[in-house]
């Protein structure tokens, strides 16, 4: 069954989720999918991307996939005109690169702000207006336990985290009261194919669950913020990291 505007009741709602080929997007995709909702997948692998497509359509879901290199300015651009009008954004693109204060290279650095904040700072601006002038969309930004704590070798990391969560106040401010909910998901170990199992389980044993989360239980959080079961939640940020920001 399809998840119809609040609104019209005339199309089903659409979703956008980025860097949803792999990890924690691609489960996030699959399950916006299955609640009924037309998903645009984006990445920069084609391959993927299509694999990703094939297994929603299969499942009876809707997807489509764009390409996009969003650490270019001029790839938001196109993914934006591309798309055309969304009802939800997951801005889920990023990457990590730890390293010790004095050995990051500028490359790297400049690398993480501009596909974990600047590429979701463009975004919002390119498709929040439309939803404030509909009164209604809900915008999902893919944080970390690393953005409220302090991690070594992962300063610059984290502070692009915490800087989301920070975008997701400001943007509550200015949009919210025009019903349009930002909100943050803040994971902790989360198995992908970013790093070994091993390093997730030991990053696992620093959480109360002593254990790392599949990409799924990320995805079922980020399917009820985006959801009219969240409606009077906005500007939040909400750990879903087994405690491990808890103690």
């Amino acid at each position: 069954m399809s998840v119809e505007h609040e609104d019209l009741g005339l199309r089903p709602l659409t979703a956008l989720v980025t860097g949803s080929t792999s990890g924690i997007g691609r489960a996030v995709a699959e399950r916006l999918a299955a609640d009924g909702m037309s998903v645009v997948v984006t990445g920069r692998n084609a391959q993927r991307g299509a694999e990703t497509v094939d297994g929603i359509t299969a499942a009876g879901g809707e997807a489509r996939f764009v390409q996009a290199d969003l650490e270019d300015p001029a790839g938001i651009d196109r993914l934006a005109t591309e798309v055309g009008e969304i009802d939800v954004l997951v801005n889920n693109a990023g990457h990590a690169v730890l390293a010790p204060t004095e050995e990051m290279k500028v490359s790297d650095y400049d690398s993480m702000f501009a596909g974990n904040v600047r590429a979701a700072f463009f975004l919002v601006a390119a498709f929040a207006p439309a939803m404030a002038a509909r009164g209604s969309g809900s915008v999902i930004n893919m944080g970390s336990m690393a953005g409220s704590l302090g991690l070594a070798r992962g300063a610059a990391y984290g502070a692009t985290k915490a800087a989301l969560a920070s975008l997701t106040q400001s943007w509550t401010a200015e949009y919210s009261g025009r019903g349009v909910r930002f909100n943050t998901v803040a994971p902790g170990p989360v198995y992908t194919a970013g790093a070994t199992r091993e390093f997730f389980d030991a990053v696992a044993e620093t959480t109360a669950m002593k254990r790392a989360a599949e990409p799924a239980e990320i995805a079922e959080l980020v399917a009820f913020l985006a959801s009219s079961k969240a409606g009077y939640i906005t500007g939040a940020t909400v750990a879903v990291d087994g405690g491990r920001t808890a103690i």
